[in-house]
């Protein structure tokens, strides 16, 4: 299933939920968890987490609905060839599903925008899986 956005995100997702604010939210309180995990902050190759902490809120907002810098500034998402690099394995995906939906719950959404973003990103978390060998450290719990 493709994660770009072709029109099957509900118009005005972006604003509805409170727009560029609440997606910085969102995406600083998970990467505050990526830095305390270090099996997952192992799959990040960079010393600073800012600049993959930028890509994915961009990503993010462009997918809901928001400004298309993403695209603008990094052309097509093509998630799965850009993470290709990457053993992302089940535990992986594991863990960052949890840090993920700790950071959306911190957010109290409206129960059905929640849903809706809860139900992508176990999707897009399912979707990058890549690899099935290497470590299977427990995800946190």
């Amino acid at each position: 299933m493709p994660l770009c956005h072709h029109g099957g995100v509900t118009e005005g997702f972006h604003e509805r939920v409170g727009g560029t604010e609440t997606f910085r939210l969102l995406v600083e309180r998970f990467y505050a968890g990526v830095a305390q995990d270090p099996p997952l902050r192992a799959l990040y190759p960079e010393d600073d987490l800012g600049p993959a902490a930028e890509r994915l809120q961009l990503f993010l907002e462009q997918y809901w609905g928001g400004p298309h810098t993403y695209t603008e500034t990094r052309g097509h998402p093509r998630l799965r060839i850009r993470h290709a690099p990457y053993a992302v394995t089940p535990a992986q995906r594991d863990r960052w599903l949890h840090h993920m939906l700790a950071a959306l719950d911190s957010l109290e959404l409206a129960p059905s925008d929640d849903a809706e973003l809860r139900d992508y990103l176990v999707r897009a978390a399912q979707f990058m899986v890549n690899a099935f060998d290497g470590p299977e450290a427990p995800a946190p719990s």
